[in-house]
């Protein structure tokens, strides 16, 4: 039974990575991280294959742009259409979130074609190519950001193996009209004989609240309320906690120095980690691709790399999408979700890359 414990765990680390310095963040900094490691790496493909090295600081912007651009641009047409087209303005509020990876695909292949266009001995393959390297490591950098705000994850696994998402339990809480000092998700040890193998677990909130003119009994009378209500009314509470509807809330206070220590003992759902199961793919991706690189570099036909990028990272993509909570309403009544479509035919067209790589062989130098 202690085994089945530990085989989930509470996930409520901040999306911030400083505290009190909420512009900073993990998903923005991990996604500009990829971007200055990609930049480095494909430094060092053109001076290995004799290329201006210069060039790629103008690469590096036309990646950025393409990529920020046609990820917005791919969710507004994609999955939200009618919220946006009805009011444009909305589109340009990225911090509020809606990226898609097919968007940003479709996007980069256009804007390294006109990249090529204007700039002459770089082949639009050849750039390609060496392009889906870095960009598999920074899509997995992306997934670990998506996995920090504690977005983008699975369905529930209905079993103890997973991930119990307790952040937004954490921000409702937050909003209760007493003076809380801090709030802590975490998974309990001493709870493991409620460990049943079905996917409900243990899951304790401890709220540490400054005295002010509370009483521990009047202190419970406020929480006991609120807190019921904020754990089984909001729907995010719903999607990631399994607060029991009509039994009485478990709570526990304690009288410290300054402030009450109170303890809510709930239970938690745990849902597939989705974000570390693509993350881990499209680095092995991006693994395979470099060592192929590294072993061929000039030999490897046009094309090729980026065929079995295609192949590669949007396969997946489609196997993970089975395991993923849809991302809006209308998914909710499709066989295949959207992310799944329209990896369809990027998958056909990495197939035909590689099949036209392979008959074409190597390239003749420039």
């Amino acid at each position: 039974m202690l085994s089945a414990l530990f085989s989930f765990i509470v996930w409520d680390y901040s999306a911030t990575v400083f505290e009190g310095f909420d512009r900073l963040r993990w998903y923005s900094l991990l996604f500009a991280l990829g971007f200055i490691i990609s930049q480095q790496i494909m430094v060092y493909f053109f001076k290995k294959e004799g290329k201006d090295p210069a060039l790629v600081d103008k690469l590096t912007i036309y990646m950025v742009l393409a990529t920020i651009i046609g990820a917005r641009l791919g969710h507004v047409l994609f999955y939200e259409p009618a919220k946006y087209l009805s009011n444009p303005i909305d589109i340009l509020k990225i911090w509020e979130g809606g990226l898609a990876s097919h968007g940003a695909a479709i996007s980069i292949l256009i804007a390294l074609w006109i990249y090529s266009k204007r700039n002459e001995g770089q082949r639009y393959l050849w750039v390609v190519d060496r392009i889906v390297i870095v960009t598999a490591m920074t899509g997995a950098l992306i997934r670990m950001g998506n996995l920090m705000n504690s977005e983008i994850g699975g369905k529930d696994s209905n079993s103890d193996t997973g991930i119990v998402f307790a952040r937004d339990a954490e921000e409702i809480l937050s909003s209760l009209r007493v003076p809380i000092e801090s709030i802590e998700a975490y998974k309990p040890l001493d709870r493991e004989g409620e460990v049943k193998g079905t996917g409900i677990v243990p899951v304790n909130i401890d709220l540490v609240i400054a005295k002010g003119n509370y009483t521990k009994e009047s202190l419970e009378t406020v929480l006991s309320q609120d807190i019921k209500y904020a754990l089984t009314q909001f729907n995010s509470s719903k999607e990631f906690l399994a607060e029991p509807l009509n039994s009485p809330l478990q709570l526990e206070i304690k009288e410290q120095a300054s402030n009450y220590l109170v303890t809510v003992k709930t239970l938690g759902r745990v849902k597939y980690p989705t974000q570390l199961y693509e993350a881990g793919s499209y680095f092995l991706i991006f693994l395979l691709l470099l060592s192929l690189w590294i072993r061929y570099k000039s030999q490897l036909p046009d094309g090729l790399l980026l065929g079995l990028f295609l192949i590669l990272v949007f396969g997946m993509r489609f196997v993970w999408e089975f395991f993923k909570e849809v991302q809006v309403d209308f998914e909710q009544s499709m066989q295949w979700n959207m992310g799944q479509l329209l990896s369809i035919p990027l998958v056909t067209l990495g197939v035909f890359l590689v099949i036209r790589a392979l008959k074409m062989g190597s390239p003749k130098l420039d």
